[in-house]
């Protein structure tokens, strides 16, 4: 079928068959379609849907539209883990060290943060010659000599999603949820991942701040992975708060390392061992969860998943001074702590609000090309239920400049409110699939 076809039926409600998804492809990948055609047969998709056999057809021509990452002689499971994204989410930094030192082989493809979610790639950019713009053999060496790989997604992997994606940002249909699914899934298996684990953020600082959306997100994910092959598991976490005490690149990282040492915010630890837990339940086909947990934090306390982080680091070129001396790492000149001006008990800490505000104070970006402070951020003194009382430290600011310094103050401190009586803990996970 033509382009004109493919986007007429759909148009009118009709359903494609796989050899037509595989088409839709070709031409997606096809420099010679305008730009305007397949943003005409976005919108069609984005208005009339597509099923779920369309999505997993959908995902496996976008997974085989470039290069593939393969393992056929890597012993250990080869899994992915993928968050949708939120404030203070460093958990790759830990979850891919910990699952390595657990026996199993990660292949993680990452980006670089834009709006007021940080980016992996930018967070590891704070150790000197860390090289994330590895190409396929380098990636599927380094999953062989050591485990795991946290790298760029490089032009041949997934090309269809590539173009894709930035005409989705363009065109209003971001939001189509077989589009997120296929998306998302198909750089999963493009990477190799014979196991893939999904970490869906709900709340204020997640994509989705409706728990159904990201429910109905969720499960669409896993029945592409049952349809195709892959056992996929889904965990929804809460991101009303952000996760842990750190945001902003160098801080985050600071507080990777300290979890990783066996420290850090009780928060962010127990979802990284629970992840890491539910990955080897995954893989092992057992729900021996306390078995799991026992085991993940004994790979913490004896050092072995922190000798694995110094290896990530250093076996992608990395410098590991300030691996070894956090203290070393980068924080931004204009600094400012922020105090409770009540008292009382901490009822809320805005994932979003706080986002922003580091993101205003220039550790990230709102658009592609910006360029961010590695320093700035905000380190949370309080955590949620805490009791402060007035000229209780809230948070730290830091920031690029003066200017940013004020507005990024402006943002945050509207985030925290305040109760006379201690909330209730919120759940850290709140389903699984």
């Amino acid at each position: 079928m033509s382009i004109i076809d493919l986007i007429v039926k759909k148009r009118d409600r009709g359903k494609f068959s796989t050899t037509e998804i595989g088409e839709l492809i070709d031409y997606v990948c096809n420099p010679e379609i305008p730009d305007y055609q397949i943003s005409a047969l976005l919108m069609a998709l984005y208005l009339n849907g597509l099923d779920d056999d369309e999505t997993s057809d959908l995902t496996r021509a976008m997974a085989t539209s470039g290069d593939t990452l393969n393992f056929p002689n890597t012993p250990g499971a080869i899994i992915d883990k993928h968050s949708t994204g939120g404030v203070g989410d460093k958990t790759s930094l830990v979850l891919v060290p910990l699952l390595a030192a657990a026996g199993l082989k990660v292949a993680k493809l990452s980006g670089r943060g834009l709006g007021h979610t940080g980016g992996t790639l930018d967070k590891l950019g704070v150790f000197d010659g860390f090289q994330v713009d590895l190409n396929k053999t380098a990636i599927e060496a380094l999953v062989n000599e050591n485990g795991m790989v946290i790298s760029g997604q490089t032009d041949r992997i997934v090309p269809a999603d590539k173009r894709l994606y930035s005409l989705r940002d363009l065109t209003g249909t971001v939001e189509s949820m077989p589009l997120i699914a296929s998306s998302i899934m198909s750089k999963k298996i493009a990477s190799g991942a014979r196991y893939i684990l999904l970490d869906v953020k709900v709340g204020s600082g997640a994509m989705f701040s409706d728990p159904e959306k990201a429910k109905t997100l969720a499960l669409k994910m896993v029945g592409i992975g049952k349809t195709l092959g892959v056992p996929t598991k889904a965990v929804l976490t809460d991101m009303n708060v952000p996760l842990g005490k750190m945001v902003g690149n160098a801080l985050e990282v600071r507080e990777a390392i300290d979890t990783l040492h066996g420290g850090g915010d009780q928060r962010f630890r127990e979802l990284c061992i629970r992840l890491a837990s539910k990955a080897l339940a995954l893989t092992s086909g057992s729900n021996n969860d306390q078995q799991f947990d026992n085991h993940i934090v004994g790979l913490i306390n004896s050092g072995k998943a922190f000798d694995k982080f110094r290896l990530l680091i250093s076996s992608q070129g990395g410098d590991l001074t300030a691996v070894d001396h956090p203290e070393m790492l980068p924080l931004a000149d204009f600094q400012k702590t922020l105090y409770s001006d009540t008292k009382g008990y901490i009822s809320g800490i805005e994932a979003k609000k706080i986002g922003i505000g580091s993101m205003v104070s220039g550790a990230g970006r709102s658009r592609k090309e910006d360029k961010i402070n590695l320093g700035a951020g905000v380190e949370l003194h309080v955590s949620l239920g805490d009791s402060v009382n007035k000229g209780s430290p809230l948070a730290t600011v830091y920031a690029s400049d003066s200017q940013r310094l004020a507005k990024a103050i402006e943002v945050i401190l509207p985030a925290f409110t305040y109760a006379l009586e201690k909330p209730d803990p919120s759940r850290l996970i709140l389903a699984e699939y």
